[in-house]
């Protein structure tokens, strides 16, 4: 797999609401399947095809511990995530300078 469609498989797979949502679940540890889809209103086979996006792209692995399967965040590969976001970076901060300079002056 090349570089360009592995970013491309990182950035289709966080494009799901109910993906990113099992993203930001994850960051406070490894759980298994059945504590990741308690707060949504679907099926387990239907988390479990989103946990199949998510690890096929990278984001999180995979490891068994008895019958259950338990996740984890892989942060490490949402880099090229950060990398994009923060080519705009200087953009918000010359809006965000400008703003505060507006606001010193009407005060």
């Amino acid at each position: 797999m090349s570089r360009s469609t592995a970013s491309t498989d990182i950035f289709q797979a966080i494009a799901d609401p109910t993906r990113r949502a099992i993203l930001d679940r994850l960051q406070h540890g490894e759980q298994p399947v059945k504590h990741l889809a308690e707060p949504f209103a679907m099926s387990l086979p239907a988390i479990s095809q989103h946990l199949q996006i998510l690890t096929a792209a990278g984001l999180v692995i995979q490891h068994r511990r008895g019958r259950q399967r338990i996740y984890r965040l892989n942060p490490a590969s949402l880099k090229p995530v950060s990398e994009w976001i923060g080519q705009y970076e200087q953009f918000w901060t010359a809006k965000l300078d400008a703003l505060g300079e507006y606001l010193e002056e009407r005060a």
